[in-house]
């Protein structure tokens, strides 16, 4: 493969890279639309990450997820792999709202002992959206 060869096929992938961040930011941007139609926000980054620290009987969003968001994490539980929960480290993290929704129900539920609120989850999403 010759230098210019080299240098598109770079430029290329840098730009699709970009091209996929920027999909994930919007969906998440979406998602925090969606819930301030709702009635919930301001949304604060800060709240976001007090909440995933924060310790309930013993678990954590960090428990499973790491305190680092863009490292991944292992389930406390199974030990099933977790792919990174950052925007920037993981560029198909709220692109799909259902999905966003399952995850936070469950998630909450086992963590949390109870659902979380729309101004909970879009204090997350905000957390984990900062580039």
């Amino acid at each position: 493969m010759n230098n210019l060869t080299r240098r598109a096929l770079s430029a290329a992938l840098f730009t699709l890279s970009l091209l996929a961040t920027s999909l994930s930011y919007a969906g998440a941007s979406a998602q925090l639309q969606a819930l301030q139609a709702g009635g919930a926000g301001p949304f604060s980054a800060a709240a976001g990450e007090a909440l995933w620290l924060q310790d309930n009987n013993g678990r954590s969003c960090a428990s499973c997820h790491g305190r680092d968001p863009s490292q991944p994490g292992k389930h406390q539980k199974t030990g099933k792999p977790i792919e990174p929960m950052t925007v920037h480290a993981n560029p198909e993290r709220f692109t799909d709202a259902a999905k966003t929704e399952k995850w936070f129900l469950r998630n909450c539920r086992w963590t949390l002992g109870r659902e979380c609120s729309a101004q909970e989850k879009g204090d997350v999403i905000t957390w984990l959206s900062q580039p």
